[in-house]
């Protein structure tokens, strides 16, 4: 008997397990831009079976890829799940066979040494191939078109981290993607694999440091100059997991350090800043101007996840936990071996995005989802807000609600046109009407994101909290190769 256990996961957030396909979904308000000419990728958590964990939460649920495809002013939506290894052998077994998050002690002896990746975090494009990723597994290749899974990549046998990351950054510049792989000698090792590929997706540098402890290292930076690993106090360590206990736990009594090479460096050159303790996951951008490295991040002074606990037993902080868009900037010029912080946005806010056209340079536009606004009323629960943030200081934040019982996720920029300028396009949103039961995709003008949507193009069907995706355009899916 099938039954999923009464947790966090129910009424809009209960597990959806449809794979859908909607051919030209309504547009309920304004009109699709119809030289709009691309798709709209992105994965949610979406577990096949019920869990065997107890109080389980939505990181170790299988990803479920989907798209929205544009058109001449039509949206077309598909969604799959990606057949992982995990999946199949679940999906075969007619029940879950894999335990606790990133804990493979609690996993059923049929699946032993088995891959435990989900590819439930991003989706991105590079050297003519799509792929589905999760930081704790090499990513999987999905067909762009169908989002058939293709199989796992490890890009021709160059990745030789057990891991890669689902935060990949495209030098905007010279095209080379550059990646990493943390825990990269296996669950809870301190090693960190850093790689660049070029344009076609060949690896053409690997490098290997070991940070001061162990710890989740979500996403990272990348400037024109420089590769930057934040190393940030949600540590693990393997005797956690063979107690049976989480496998990240935050540590109020750890620094943060960041890392800093040379692009295309060794471990020789590496350098570690620090500072006190503090959260810091997502980065929205960076740059060099040869000497000083920006990097910009939501920042809180204390654990962001309510479902990894503290090592001292205190309990989660919710005030703690609000993150603000910050600025961290090294010295690399200078002996000091800190760095030094600057709040950049007065809202409390996480999924930072920036024009990504402007990766690894100077930019100065970017957009956040908001969990307050101060004198806004909120009724309902997550992110429910959009904000701009202008770094030239030129424009106050301009903010977007979804409305009253409405949750917003992570927001895209879509580029108007090739010849757009910087922040100029749109900015589109997942909007989860929770009293309705359904989802709408909302286009916003990234320049006016306080003016009426551009368009809404409504879903028959909701679509659970998703994590990350990424803007293909047509030109760019012509040069697919799987």
């Amino acid at each position: 008997m099938t039954r999923f256990p009464g947790n966090d996961f129910t009424d809009f957030e209960a597990p959806m397990r449809v794979e859908a396909d909607i051919a030209g979904l309504e547009v309920i308000q304004g009109e699709v831009p119809e030289h709009l000419s691309g798709i709209y990728y992105r994965v949610v958590c979406d577990r096949q079976w019920p869990s065997p964990v107890e109080d389980d939460f939505f990181f170790n649920e299988d990803g479920m890829a989907m798209y929205f495809r544009f058109h001449k002013g039509r949206v077309d939506f598909r969604s799959r799940y990606v057949r992982t290894p995990r999946y199949q052998s679940e999906n075969e077994a007619g029940r879950a066979l894999f335990g606790a998050y990133r804990n493979p002690l609690t996993d059923d002896p049929s699946v032993q040494g088995m891959r435990r990746g989900l590819a439930n975090t991003n989706v991105f494009f590079h050297g003519g191939k799509l792929y589905a990723s999760k930081e704790d597994s090499p990513p999987l290749l999905l067909d762009p078109m169908t989002l058939e899974t293709v199989g796992e990549d490890t890009f021709e046998g160059a990745l030789t981290s057990e891991t890669c990351t689902a935060h990949p950054k495209t030098d905007a510049r010279t095209g080379e993607m550059v990646f990493f792989g943390y825990a990269a000698k296996g669950e809870t090792t301190p090693d960190i694999a850093y790689y660049e590929a070029d344009p076609s997706g060949k690896v053409v540098h690997e490098a290997w440091i070991t940070p001061p402890y162990s710890s989740m290292v979500h996403d990272f930076a990348v400037t024109q100059n420089f590769v930057i690993f934040p190393i940030i106090p949600l540590r693990s360590e393997h005797e956690w997991l063979e107690r049976g206990e989480p496998h990240f736990k935050w540590d109020p009594d750890k620094d943060v350090y960041l890392g800093v090479l040379p692009r295309k460096g060794t471990a020789k050159q590496l350098r570690w800043f620090r500072a006190p303790n503090r959260f810091a996951s997502h980065i929205m951008g960076a740059h060099d101007d040869g000497r000083n490295i920006h990097i910009d991040t939501p920042v809180s002074t204390g654990n962001f996840f309510t479902f990894f606990p503290d090592v001292t037993g205190a309990p989660w902080d919710p005030d703690a936990a609000r993150g603000y868009l910050s600025r961290w900037s090294v010295d690399m010029g200078g002996e000091s071996d800190t760095f030094t912080e600057r709040k950049l946005m007065p809202y409390p806010g996480e999924f930072p995005r920036m024009d990504d056209r402007y990766e690894t340079l100077p930019y100065g536009w970017g957009v956040l989802a908001l969990n307050d606004v101060p004198g806004q009323e909120r009724v309902g629960g997550g992110f429910q807000w959009i904000s701009t943030v202008d770094l030239t200081g030129k424009r106050a934040p301009q903010v977007y609600y979804a409305g009253h019982h409405c949750s917003v996720g992570e927001p895209l920029f879509v580029p108007g046109d090739d010849r757009a300028g910087q922040g100029q396009g749109y900015v589109f949103v997942v909007v989860g009407r929770h009293e309705q039961m359904r989802s709408d995709l909302v286009i916003l003008d990234a320049q006016h994101l306080d003016a009426p949507p551009v368009a809404t193009v409504a879903l028959p069907i909701r679509l659970r909290r998703g994590l990350h995706g990424n803007w293909v355009s047509d030109s760019e899916l012509r040069t697919r190769v799987a």
